[in-house]
């Protein structure tokens, strides 16, 4: 695995390192799919039964992070993050997502109507699917890790804080207060 973990919050990377293994071991063609992540301490003191079926003692909960999945998403990630806030006992929020990338140099080839663009992407010869795993905390903190599905090995995943900076920010928007609500 080639990992950037320089300035990296080491709860946060953990989670997505584990999500990034989870997915991995659902294989391909899965729909995206969006976790919350909560603080384990907090988690174990609330539900201790819980706790007790993960193995979890405090020191194996301090300063880890619990990936909880959501719904299953229907709608494009893009379309959905936006509409998306977290309550405060979620400290941050992670995405499972696969697309297809394209090349550098083609965008002036890339038809601009959605569907067309799409068909586009899918019938490229140097097309590449990659599975993106993203995660941001509140306190400002992304980790990603990136696996392409033509190297489909553990040591081949890629893995930093700012891989998918469009995604990091969509995250990190729905972990943003919202100003026209008014605190409780």
């Amino acid at each position: 695995m080639n990992l950037d973990i320089s300035d990296t919050d080491p709860a946060l990377a953990a989670a997505v390192l584990e999500l990034e293994t989870h997915a991995s071991e659902q294989g391909w063609d899965r729909p995206a799919t969006l976790y919350a992540l909560v603080d384990t301490g907090a988690l174990a003191a609330q539900e201790p039964e819980l706790a007790a079926l993960m193995g979890l003692d405090d020191a194996s909960a301090a300063g880890s992070m619990t990936p909880v999945e959501q719904e299953q998403i229907t709608r494009p990630l893009e379309e959905v993050l936006p509409s998306i806030t977290w309550p405060g006992e979620v400290v941050g929020c992670a995405a499972v997502v696969e697309r297809l990338v394209l090349p550098p140099g083609i965008d002036d080839d890339i038809p601009e109507e959605p569907s067309a663009a799409e068909e586009f992407a899918r019938n490229h010869p140097d097309r590449q699917e990659v599975r993106m795993v993203v995660g941001v905390t509140r306190a400002g903190a992304s980790y990603c890790a990136l696996r392409l599905r033509a190297h489909d090995e553990p040591e081949s995943v890629v893995a930093g804080d700012d891989l998918v900076p469009q995604l990091v920010e969509l995250l990190r928007g729905t972990l943003e207060d919202d100003p026209e609500v008014e605190p409780q």
